[in-house]
């Protein structure tokens, strides 16, 4: 997508008559650039002729889905638009749809109004005209309601077209994959046929060698110049700096970066997976090279999980224009303190650097797997803030997304610790927060973002029509478990 564009569409009809009909164009015009000028929402919107019949929608819909920067479409029924006449066109939309609930005015005018404001302002009943007939006929779909002036709404729509980029971005999305999973590891494999029906991304395996043939291919001097960039940015580890004991191993990792680099650009890929099981080549399991990928925009899963790869790549377009703060992250162990009880997420190498809380450190420790050299990699504190924890697992009969909203806190010294970790507390309470995850079949390996929130994830489900589970203050472990059972019931009635 070179320009992405929300389409800003209004329903209406030729039963006004045509003074009628220009005025609504007006209003919406208004409405469409209003919203397009708005800071919270990423991206333009472009104001649409008004749609008075069955074939102004067909055409519509042809024109939304040929339209490569087309991410979404804006419904309002300015008047009343008679909705079965959007049955045919709205059946055949695949662009995902906001139906905004508003009027042109905020307040009204209590003095003047009149029968022909009142037959101009007829949102409250022509909207829900349209909403009857969405639900109807099943339309996947986000309702946002208030005047679009206010800001909460439009950080709401502003909210959904980042969900709409990261959708649109997953569907032409390729994720390359280095090795198999972890080898009888249950949660990192799954159905990749379904998944890229499902969702739109491709994952395809190469062997290793190819990707060491890349990295032996990258000059000295393209080694040297990056390795100074990381002087520039990053704290360097005295055996890391040029004199150091260690640091040909720097070198060495700022060579798989470049190599990574230029075989997923290359090929055109936007995310990838690796395996400490398949090294062959390798002198060690990239860290460093993942981290700094991540903190481009690239999707990443360890251990071969390419699931969690592709949700992070959908993330990461979400959170575009942001102070970005998004990483693969492993809920990896837990402080039990009796009313303190929190979990503490790190990896192996690979948490991406924009959740850092400050400059972050290269170092070089013993990995203890693999059987490689000792890899390099960046060691820092996550932020604080308020977040979330997303993993997308194939159960079976279907794939499921499942956010626990989570509070990070400060972390304490851990001077022993080698790797990059974030620290909080699981909403509603540690017990249930875990349990609940637990009992909806949570991956270890999840998404962490300070910027996607759980409705948008909910979004995000919407849109690719899939069951999502969400773990917030909200939660009670009887509702969730009954919730899970109707799931059950009510998607595999779908199938």
């Amino acid at each position: 997508m070179e320009k992405p564009t929300l389409w800003f569409v209004t329903g209406s009809q030729h039963l006004y008559g045509p003074d009628t009909l220009r005025q609504v164009a007006s209003n919406s015009t208004s409405i469409a650039t209003a919203l397009g000028e708005a800071t919270a929402i990423p991206m333009g919107v472009i104001f649409k002729p008004i749609i008075t019949d069955p074939d102004g929608v067909r055409a519509l819909v042809l024109e939304a889905n040929a339209d490569r920067d087309c991410v979404g479409v804006i419904l309002w029924m300015h008047t009343f638009s008679p909705a079965k006449m959007w049955i045919g066109g709205l059946k055949h939309l695949v662009k995902p749809v906001l139906h905004l609930h508003t009027q042109f005015n905020e307040s009204l005018p209590w003095g003047t109004i009149d029968m022909d404001f009142m037959n101009l302002n007829q949102a409250a009943h022509g909207d829900r005209e349209a909403g009857h007939l969405h639900s109807r006929i099943g339309l996947h779909r986000k309702v946002v309601v208030g005047h679009w002036r206010h800001s909460s709404v439009q950080a709401q729509i502003g909210d959904w077209a980042r969900v709409a980029l990261g959708w649109a971005d997953l569907q032409c999305a390729k994720i390359a994959r280095f090795g198999d999973n972890m080898r009888f590891v249950s949660v990192t494999d799954g159905d990749k046929v379904s998944a890229e029906a499902q969702f739109g991304f491709s994952v395809n395996g190469f062997g290793v060698g190819d990707l060491v043939s890349t990295i032996n291919e990258v000059s000295d001097s393209e080694v040297t110049d990056l390795v100074a960039r990381y002087s520039d940015e990053y704290e360097v580890a005295a055996e890391l700096q040029n004199g150091g004991a260690k640091h040909d191993s720097l070198r060495y990792a700022a060579r798989q970066e470049i190599g990574l680099r230029s075989f997923l650009t290359d090929g055109g890929f936007t995310g990838f997976t690796t395996t400490f099981e398949d090294l062959h080549g390798l002198d060690q399991l990239p860290g460093l090279a993942c981290q700094r990928l991540m903190a481009d925009g690239f999707g990443f899963g360890a251990e071969g999980d390419w699931k969690t790869a592709a949700l992070l790549r959908a993330f990461k377009t979400m959170e575009r224009g942001l102070d970005p703060g998004t990483s693969f992250m492993e809920d990896y162990t837990y402080d039990f303190t009796e009313g303190e009880e929190k979990v503490l997420g790190a990896h192996m190498l690979e948490i991406c650097p924009s959740i850092s809380s400050g400059r972050p450190k290269l170092e070089i420790h013993p990995l203890g797997i693999g059987g490689k050299a000792d890899p390099v990699r960046m060691v820092f504190d996550g932020k604080t803030g308020s977040a979330t924890n997303t993993t997308l697992v194939d159960i079976g009969s279907r794939f499921r997304l499942i956010v626990n909203e989570v509070e990070a806190v400060p972390i304490p010294p851990m001077p022993n610790l080698p790797v990059a970790r974030a620290l909080w507390r699981v909403k509603p309470n540690f017990q249930d927060g875990v349990a609940a995850w637990i009992y909806a079949g949570g991956a270890h390996h999840t998404v962490y973002s300070y910027n996607v929130t759980s409705e948008m994830v909910q979004d995000f489900a919407e849109i690719a029509d899939v069951e999502c589970v969400v773990i917030d203050d909200y939660t009670n472990i009887r509702d969730l478990r009954n919730e899970l059972r109707w799931n059950r019931g009510a998607f595999g009635l779908r199938g």
